[in-house]
């Protein structure tokens, strides 16, 4: 690992106390136990309680200088947009919130390549959910880099919370990546990690923030990652040269891909933690749930402009140029302010005949069943694991529902339908639904207009739209 971090931790690893030199267990809980005292050492500068408890590796590049990673992301708070009415008590919207926002979340923030400066201005800037990001199967050279800072949380200075990022279900070979904190390292306010993965099992995984984690999960510091197979780019196995897993005979093969992350609101624990009160987690019951960060109608409303060329590795949303995001346009061109923060749609569009994949991940709490009505999905991939036995008996079905439960994945892929031109209405496509079964969560108990984990599919005849180069862009968001 650049940077000196690999090195920094090298130098001290005789060091199994990790003290400033200097300071004894009896001054550490000294400082520790007087509320002023303790307040000072965690004031300017560090101090030295927040030196003695933060890792080595972790403080070893001052925060905003990249190091050559892959990706650099932030950790901090913001706000987002989710319907107004029905109002819900003395929680929704909160009354803290500025402008066309008014659900307090936290989060992460791409700042890859942003001068220190302008990385630092993203604080209050989170967005949900965080940045789709996608890597190459390990071939022995491609590893991948993704570096972490946190910000700080600007609503709320008195938390002082660590943060990581965890990659959920992802076979680490140690611990020291893994980002859950006990065993491995945490990042601190104001400092900068720098997590080194070598992907081999090709799917679809998730990733979210592991320190108070029940908090932090449901606050929206979570995401959605895949790991491309090395078998891409073999157009004999399928046309396109695009794949779920390394089937070796095209079973995987897809035209089009979009991911699907949901997510939940408890509108009472978001208000909570910008008014600073305690949210009692035992009492837990989602008043919001999400797909992409957004609920239905604005999951089909466009993606954010796009940065290409930054969509190497991810789905980077275009930036102002000292960093902030730039909104999403409505059809006429006009930024739809409210979902600045929320940049990623669910729209799915495909040509009559085509196979799309649709990568689900669920880090909501509540069980989900996903249904397309009149078109079926054959799951061929579960938690980043192939529909295949050991024997290479296919296990793989079809299904118009797809059940999962909280830290899931499923890859599935369907056929889009024949054309119906008696049924287009013209609008120039054929519509589906792909919504969660589960009525609370499909229309989040509300009237006309307040939806939830709900989003649709726009089949057009065969050959109408343009082969697809990034995930979850539809026609016109690439060019």
């Amino acid at each position: 690992m650049g940077g000196g971090v690999m090195e920094n931790t090298k130098e001290r690893s005789d060091d199994m106390s990790m003290q400033p030199e200097g300071v004894s267990r009896r001054q550490f809980l000294r400082y520790a136990g007087g509320t002023a005292m303790a307040a000072a050492a965690l004031g300017a500068g560090g101090g030295i309680v927040r030196n003695l408890l933060r890792p080595e590796a972790a403080y070893a590049l001052p925060p905003g200088t990249q190091d050559g990673a892959d990706l650099y992301f932030g950790g901090t708070d913001g706000w987002i947009h989710l319907p107004a009415e029905p109002a819900i008590g003395n929680f929704h919207p909160d009354d803290l919130a500025p402008g066309d926002f008014n659900n307090y979340i936290f989060g992460f923030r791409d700042i890859t390549d942003l001068s220190p400066v302008d990385a630092a201005a993203q604080k209050m800037k989170a967005q949900h959910s965080a940045p789709l990001f996608w890597v190459n199967e390990y071939d022995g050279t491609n590893e991948f880099r993704l570096q972490l800072t946190n910000l700080g949380l600007a609503l709320r200075p008195d938390l002082i919370d660590a943060h990581t990022l965890h990659w959920h279900g992802f076979r680490n070979m140690i611990p020291f990546f893994d980002g859950e904190p006990s065993g491995s390292a945490s990042v601190p306010i104001e400092s900068n990690f720098v997590y080194v993965y070598r992907p081999r099992d090709p799917g679809t995984y998730m990733y979210h923030c592991h320190v108070e984690d029940v908090e932090h999960v449901h606050m929206g510091m979570t995401g959605m990652v895949f790991v491309r197979p090395a078998q891409d780019g073999n157009t004999a196995l399928y046309p396109s040269g695009k794949f779920l897993y390394n089937d070796g005979n095209g079973s995987t093969g897809y035209d089009r891909e979009f991911a699907m992350f949901l997510s939940e609101v408890w509108a009472e624990a978001h208000w909570a933690d910008s008014h600073i009160q305690l949210p009692e987690w035992s009492d837990y019951r989602p008043d919001f749930s999400l797909l992409n960060g957004r609920v239905y109608p604005d999951t089909v409303l466009p993606n954010a402009e796009l940065d290409l060329a930054r969509s190497i590795s991810s789905l980077a949303t275009a930036r102002t140029a000292d960093g902030e995001l730039v909104a999403p346009l409505d059809a006429s061109d006009v930024p739809i302010s409210r979902l600045q923060y929320q940049p990623y749609s669910s729209l799915v569009t495909c040509n009559a005949g085509e196979r799309v994949a649709l990568r689900f991940a669920n880090l909501g709490f509540m069980q989900a069943a996903m249904t397309i009505p009149g078109i079926k999905m054959r799951v061929v991939g579960t938690d980043a694991t192939p529909a295949v036995g050991r024997d290479g008996t296919d296990l793989s079905h079809e299904t118009n529902t797809i059940s999962f439960g909280a830290g899931e994945s499923h890859d599935v892929i369907f056929t889009a339908p024949a054309y119906d031109a008696a049924a287009d209405a013209g609008s120039g496509y054929n519509r589906y639904l792909l919504y969660n079964r589960a009525l609370q969560r499909s229309g989040n108990l509300a009237g006309d207009g307040y939806g939830g984990q709900t989003t649709e599919i726009h089949v057009y005849p065969a050959g109408t739209l343009l082969p697809q180069g990034l995930p979850n862009t539809n026609p016109g968001e690439q060019l």
